[in-house]
């Protein structure tokens, strides 16, 4: 039976081996979700604009809600709203998907030659194409009501790289789990689903009680949620201690799902 290593360097050496077959991968994923409709891959555009669109109108009109620290400008809440959605659904997309990945890729764990370690990968790679075309859309807006964002904005793509590796880190542990344990598809769900909601995505965490803003603090989305909308609206530099820190700690964990995924990959042909 073939050993695979679980080696930190086989992590990335993977990544950098495979490399043109994950953009290859990419691009077949992206146009595929929407192959077959009439406006194609716009409608990566237009659902952006349109979520955009609802929750200005639900928030800042029907509840009428302010951000603290904010103006009372509708717009303002709604990017502000939105900044913290794209974190949570690059996660959410990633992690959701994650435990059928091997399940609707069988035909892959046949193939000894294919790389399985990478599909995770380009789960991601998609999610981050989404997660561009909506930061598109979020830029056009700042730009059309404010002007140019601050420059601290040019410090996004540093600012997810924690959450970039926390996300292949469980994908790679959930993609491998859910060839074993069929039900976790459905924990997933729920989970992520509570985790919208226990993130500071629709209020910011000073708005909460003293006694409940630890508890928030320990939610992996918060500190990336808080960059993000630091650098894009408020100019912000990150704390780049903490940030050092989170990247470690993000890094373990993409270390401990590959290794994870790595040891359990030989059972996947037996099971499916």
């Amino acid at each position: 039976m073939q050993n695979f290593s679980l080696s930190p360097r086989e992590m990335t050496a993977s990544l950098w081996r495979n490399q043109n077959l994950i953009k290859t991968l990419v691009k077949r994923e992206v146009i595929g979700r929407y192959r077959g409709s009439v406006l194609g891959i716009l409608w990566s555009f237009f659902n952006p604009v349109f979520m955009l669109t609802v929750y200005t109108f639900v928030f800042s009109v029907v509840f009428k809600a302010r951000w603290v620290g904010g103006g009372d400008s509708k717009t303002e809440f709604a990017l502000i709203l939105f900044a913290g959605l794209m974190v949570f659904n690059l996660f959410a997309e990633c992690v959701n998907r994650a435990p059928s990945l091997i399940l609707s890729n069988v035909n892959y764990v046949k193939k000894v030659v294919f790389p399985l370690e990478i599909l995770p990968v380009v789960s991601f790679g998609a999610a981050l194409f989404h997660t561009a075309i909506s930061f598109g859309v979020w830029l056009l807006f700042f730009l059309l009501f404010f002007g140019l964002p601050p420059v601290t904005a040019l410090l996004l793509p540093i600012v997810i790289l924690p959450l970039a590796a926390l996300t292949l880190g469980l994908s790679w542990f959930l993609a491998s789990l859910g060839v074993y344990l069929r039900d976790v598809g459905q924990f997933i769900g729920i989970a992520t689903t509570a985790l919208l909601f226990l993130s500071p995505i629709f209020y910011p965490v000073s708005e909460l009680p003293e006694k409940y803003q630890t508890l928030l603090l320990l939610n992996p989305l918060t500190p990336v949620i808080e960059q993000v909308r630091d650098i894009l609206l408020w100019g912000k530099m990150p704390d780049w201690v903490f940030f050092g820190g989170y990247f470690a700690v993000s890094t373990f964990i993409a270390w401990l799902g590959f290794a994870w995924f790595q040891k359990t990959r030989k059972g996947f042909a037996d099971v499916l």
